[in-house]
């Protein structure tokens, strides 16, 4: 795995947490474990690695759920966003791309756990593409706009934190 020296910043939907990496590991993956889907939410987690001594923690800091004795997944616990899956003795930390401010930077390179991926996997590109959200539903797009509670994709001074009930 080769370290490649580049800045990235991330972090949660409600910007409650956010990170920065100065480098990271060529390994952005896509993991088909039963683990990684429960954590995610999905069919898998697309997740690439960041050195633990170049990630920081820029504003809040995640919560964490040891989900075996070698791994801890971290998540947002204000708005439930998944994070990162670390590795308790590899000195590295998958962050979730999609919590990237840039995922598409981090295609993925590779699947893994594929004895868990689900039977209808390879027909995702053949599936019907209807198209920008603008196109199918103007208005109903325009009010989510109108009350959008996340975060910018990039780094803020300040940022309030939304949408929190109570």
């Amino acid at each position: 795995m080769k370290r490649l020296e580049i800045e990235v910043s991330g972090g949660c939907q409600c910007g409650a947490v956010r990170y920065h990496a100065t480098a990271m590991f060529d390994n952005s993956h896509l993991c088909h474990c039963r683990m990684c889907q429960k954590a995610s939410g999905n069919i898998f987690a697309a997740l690439v690695a960041a050195p633990d001594d170049a990630l920081t923690w820029e504003r809040g800091k995640p919560s964490v759920w040891k989900s075996s004795e070698l791994v801890e997944r971290g998540f947002c616990a204000n708005c439930g966003t998944p994070l990162f899956f670390h590795h308790l003795e590899n000195g590295r930390t998958n962050l979730m791309i999609g919590s990237l401010d840039n995922p598409h930077s981090f295609p993925p390179l590779a699947n893994t756990c594929t004895e868990n991926m689900v039977t209808w996997f390879d027909t995702i590109t053949s599936i019907e593409n209807t198209g920008a959200i603008e196109n199918n539903g103007a208005d109903w797009a325009a009010a989510i706009m109108e009350s959008n509670n996340q975060h910018p994709d990039r780094d803020t001074a300040s940022w309030k934190v939304r949408g929190r009930d109570g």
